[in-house]
């Protein structure tokens, strides 16, 4: 169906379809088997010592707002991550924001943190509880005085709904964010974020998601403070500023993170040096280009636990789930393995 109607969709403004298609899910009326696969077992996993159905999760920036988590799961995602929530609810930057590039099978996005504010999501949530594994990822407001006190509040509210929380330092939209890659303002804020949670008795597992444009000698250190603080997992990563010299689009000079195929090796080589040093110790969640089983099986194999898309269901739609499984669960038979984990790093 969605190849139908895909090329109306694709004449529309990327920011409205996307809106459109948040509409829509509010109404969602396909059932669940729907979108199964035979012999998906195979692809059971474990995080955070729970165990879920399979590894191919829905990346933060779709459902920003938590507004359609519950229709999501629907489509066969072993876990699904919302957001990005601020404090305030905000805007964002000036539209137009959003840039399909289609020949690229990527995406160029400038949004700037747009959702509807901590108290609505926080809502939203209390009043229908997750179907399945949900992490929720928080960041500072744009005119933030102060942004580690951003994410305490983040932390302090979601926490009760969240499997997992995320700690946004990556989006190239937000001025100044990607600062606390810095290794005195990593660990400043690690700081902050661990006695809080100590303090409150607040005990869900805190996940750090990273940039791709990260300096080979930023790794190191980025894992010695994971690892000093606890943090429970890594996510490897946020869209590209970078990067654009092979895009053929025309929109490949807009501002923004560049998300979709263009930024497959990038990310599958960023997990690649992250696994070499963590040897196992911190689950890594892998995004960027995951689009079919053959780019799941080679982002697992890179030494990543679970996947995300985002891109991918842009230019795909919602079937795009069943059909990395299938394809998945095919690469996996034909190499005789028995279940999903046991790829996990060994092309690092």
């Amino acid at each position: 169906m969605f190849s139908l109607i895909k090329p109306f969709i694709f004449k529309i403004d990327p920011e409205a379809a996307h809106n459109l298609a948040i509409k829509s899910l509010k109404y969602n009326f396909l059932p669940e088997d729907v979108f199964k696969v035979d012999n998906e077992i195979i692809l059971e996993t474990k995080i955070f010592n729970t165990k879920i159905k399979n590894p191919i999760g829905l990346a933060a920036g779709f459902d920003k707002s938590a507004e359609v988590y519950n229709s999501l799961f629907k489509f066969g995602f072993g876990l699904i991550e919302v957001g990005t929530v601020t404090p305030k609810g905000q805007y964002g930057n000036p539209k137009p924001r959003v840039f399909r590039l289609e020949r690229d099978k990527g995406l160029i996005n400038r949004l700037g943190f747009n959702n509807d504010g901590l108290e609505k999501v926080s809502k939203r949530l209390k009043n229908n509880s997750p179907s399945g594994f949900l992490g929720i990822n928080i960041g500072p407001n744009k005119d933030s005085k102060n942004r580690i006190e951003d994410y305490l509040k983040c932390i302090k509210e979601i926490y009760p709904f969240a499997d997992y929380i995320t700690i946004n330092i990556s989006s190239p939209n937000t001025p100044g964010l990607r600062d606390f890659h810095n290794e005195s303002t990593l660990q400043n804020l690690l700081k902050n974020i661990t006695e809080f949670t100590k303090k409150n008795n607040i005990q869900k597992p805190l996940t750090l998601k990273v940039s791709p444009d990260i300096a080979e000698n930023e790794i190191g250190y980025t894992i010695e403070l994971i690892k000093k603080f606890k943090i429970k997992g890594v996510i490897i990563s946020n869209t590209t500023d970078k990067n654009r010299e092979n895009l053929t689009g025309i929109h490949k000079n807009e501002i923004g993170g560049l998300s979709g195929e263009p930024l497959s090796k990038i990310s599958n080589n960023l997990i690649k040096k992250f696994y070499r040093e963590i040897k196992g110790e911190i689950p890594i969640i892998g995004v960027g280009g995951v689009s079919s089983g053959l780019t799941a099986y080679e982002k697992l194999k890179s030494g990543a636990n679970l996947l995300q898309l985002y891109t991918g269901m842009i230019y795909e739609g919602p079937g795009i789930v069943k059909k990395i499984k299938a394809e998945l669960i095919d690469i996996l038979k034909k190499e005789k393995i028995k279940n999903v984990s046991e790829i996990v790093g060994t092309g690092s």
